[in-house]
């Protein structure tokens, strides 16, 4: 199950990947909880995982495929928030490369995520409540140009 596009998005602490040391460190995605699902979903999808990669440094995500019969799916785990979202290509960051989440997306939902449709992702920055990001955030927003909810959810800025 995909989230309304239509309702509100704010976007919470850690949401860029970007922590201010005074805070505390960020919080972490499961990532034994994002496997189960990853193999559930694998299942659902009458297929098999294909390559898993954890998150390092400054990429804020975990990556995975799952190989099915019609093609293979990137899933992208966000590794501070349980979100979700799905794309066709392995990248180091994404603005609007983002898929619509295939029928067996409902396996991670399943397991306590959120999974983020193509619409939420593509979202302009000015439809998102960005009241948490910090000046350093946004300067980082500035210089990779980013203009949408997905590219400051899944990015590799440094």
């Amino acid at each position: 199950m995909a989230v309304d596009k239509d309702a509100a998005f704010t976007l919470p602490r850690g949401a860029t990947g970007f922590l201010q040391p005074k805070d505390g460190p960020l919080p972490e995605t499961d990532r034994r909880t994002f496997r189960a699902a990853l193999y559930a979903a694998a299942r659902a999808a009458k297929g098999h995982v294909g390559e898993m990669e954890d998150q390092t440094y400054p990429r804020t995500f975990h990556t995975a495929t799952v190989v099915e019969d019609t093609g293979e799916y990137v899933i992208l785990c966000h590794a501070h928030h349980p979100w979700i979202a799905f794309a066709q290509e392995r990248r180091d960051w994404y603005t609007e490369e983002f898929l619509a989440p295939p029928p067996w997306a409902h396996a991670f939902t399943d397991l306590g995520f959120m999974v983020l449709d193509r619409g939420r992702l593509t979202l302009p920055l000015s439809d998102v409540d960005t009241s948490v990001l910090t000046q350093g955030e946004w300067r980082e927003v500035r210089f990779y140009g980013i203009t949408t909810l997905g590219g400051v959810l899944f990015n590799a800025w440094d």
